[in-house]
């Protein structure tokens, strides 16, 4: 490897991991805070939010890379550009895409290794993640009785408290709804009343404990299973007064519970290439196969009243005639037989109406799906390819520019960013909506970009200076100057032709 590569290489890693690092962050946290309401202030071990943050990071690697490729490769060429050491390389005779090549193969292998990663990593990451924070999501709140309001999250308890102390432990006023589990419909069937009591878990807060103190238990007992009262039911009542009661809670429902992780595979995120291929050849087979049954099928809904067979040869009706025209060749016995044979016509149209409507939609959601899969494919290989779109933005724009640092190389990245997520959103919801083919829409960002990309290599290589304003300044005062002596040309032939009249 020549010393230019190494100092154009070494120039580029830097930035590239830099960058890299602090655009996991930025969309870690986006992530997060979509997210933040539905996490905060459940009973999940710490180890599970690691696992959840680590997931996550591993998901947004994707989306990261071309905006990191785009951002180190503006970065480099502009400090190289700025600090002379690009003319000094021009100068040399060395060209600028010879400049280029090492960081161009560098680009070349961050998008075979992107595409790797899309295919095989991202699925893996999607399910891990998204199935954890899903479990997080259901799980109930940490245990927070609050003061005057009845509070339901035991499975089996209504819990009321008057006042609760400094401590969380300590309690005053306790009034307590116990009723079954097994029949919701039977009602509360014990009540307990407490002027006192302690809480705390027991046994790694696998149980809440509430010891009581002077209260009474009201317990009704006897006949179950239905939450109405008639005076034929054979119950009795009974009353109890205490000093000290000890009642335990288990807290079984609290805390994380892990769903089977073969619930979530059937979502694109969770497959890679291969296996949204078959899906899609499947659906495109299923799509066929219904589209095809549609009119054969559609017969058994209607029956036909006039056959040209079953009529003499002079009366047989023609394609295109209506039933009155038909109704007029074939003798009516009764009156209401034509009555009877329009309302069966109109029943057995609608029953083809609505076999239509059914199936529209059905083929509708089908063809949805299918072009989701088939998006989702593509865009294994855009994603990747991505990558060598923003270096053919950022190399050239960088050398044009001749700017450094986190400056105008940010601003200008986040720029190109946002109309590439922009193009991306409008060509994957063409291709959602079944209006463009789908690699279209899939590509459509792609395809308008590496022109841009290739228009800027082309500046770059003539040693323009198109962001230069000192030209658009030029130009401008040569443009206004051009036309103050248009406007006094006129001015003279003007007043030249009064004079001459």
């Amino acid at each position: 490897m020549k010393k230019i590569d190494k100092l154009v290489l070494r120039s580029f890693l830097g930035p590239f991991v830099l960058t890299l690092c602090i655009v996991v962050f930025i969309f870690l946290m986006r992530l997060i805070s979509q997210y933040l309401n539905e996490l905060v202030g459940k009973d999940i071990d710490f180890l599970n939010y690691v696992k959840l943050l680590g997931f996550f990071s591993l998901i947004t690697v994707p989306v990261a890379l071309p905006l990191a490729v785009l951002l180190s490769s503006l970065m480099t060429f502009g400090n190289l550009g700025e600090f002379f050491e690009l003319t000094a390389i021009k100068s040399a005779g060395i060209s600028t895409w010879r400049a280029m090549r090492s960081v161009m193969v560098m680009v070349a292998m961050i998008t075979l290794f992107s595409f790797w990663y899309n295919n095989e990593v991202a699925p893996w990451a999607n399910l891990k993640g998204y199935s954890l924070l899903y479990d997080i999501k259901t799980a109930k709140a940490t245990l927070n009785i609050k003061e005057g309001i009845f509070y339901n999250d035991l499975p089996g308890y209504n819990i009321k408290v008057d006042k609760k102390f400094a401590d969380q432990r300590s309690l005053k006023g306790l009034v307590i709804y116990r009723h079954p589990t097994s029949d919701y419909n039977a009602g509360n069937r014990e009540v307990i009343l407490a002027d006192s009591g302690l809480m705390y878990t027991i046994n790694n807060q696998s149980y809440l404990v509430f010891e009581l103190y002077k209260g009474n238990q009201y317990t009704e007992n006897g006949q179950t299973g239905g939450g109405s009262y008639s005076p034929s039911d054979n119950r009795q009542f009974t009353r109890s007064y205490f000093d000290h009661y000890k009642m335990v809670v288990s807290l079984e429902s609290f805390g994380l519970k892990r769903t089977d992780e073969n619930q979530f595979q059937y979502h694109e995120y969770m497959k890679n290439a291969k296996e949204l291929q078959k899906l899609e050849d499947s659906l495109k087979k299923e799509y066929k196969k219904t589209k095809d049954g549609l009119f054969p099928q559609s017969k058994q809904y209607f029956s036909y009243a006039f056959r040209a067979e079953t009529l003499p040869k002079a009366t047989a009706p023609k394609y295109g005639k209506w039933v009155d025209s038909l109704l007029k060749k074939k003798p009516v016995v009764l009156p209401s037989e034509k009555e009877q044979v329009l309302a069966s016509a109109l029943t057995q149209a609608q029953n083809v109406k609505s076999y239509a409507q059914s199936n529209k939609t059905y083929l509708t959601d089908k063809g949805k799906t299918w072009y989701r899969y088939d998006l989702e494919m593509h865009h294994k290989y855009t994603q990747a390819v991505s990558c060598f779109v923003m270096f053919l933005l950022g190399a050239p724009l960088g050398a044009i520019i001749k700017k450094g640092g986190f400056g105008i190389p940010v601003l200008v990245s986040v720029l190109f960013f946002i109309l590439s997520y922009v193009l991306t959103l409008q060509g994957d919801k063409w291709a959602k909506d079944g209006l463009v083919w789908v690699p279209f829409g899939a590509w459509f960002s792609n395809t308008l970009l590496i022109f841009v990309g290739i228009y800027f290599a082309d500046r770059a290589l003539k040693d323009s200076r198109l962001f230069d304003k000192d030209v658009y300044i030029i130009w401008w005062e040569r443009m206004t100057k051009k036309w103050q002596q248009n406007n006094t040309l006129k001015k003279w032939r003007g007043n030249k032709a009064i004079y001459s009249n």
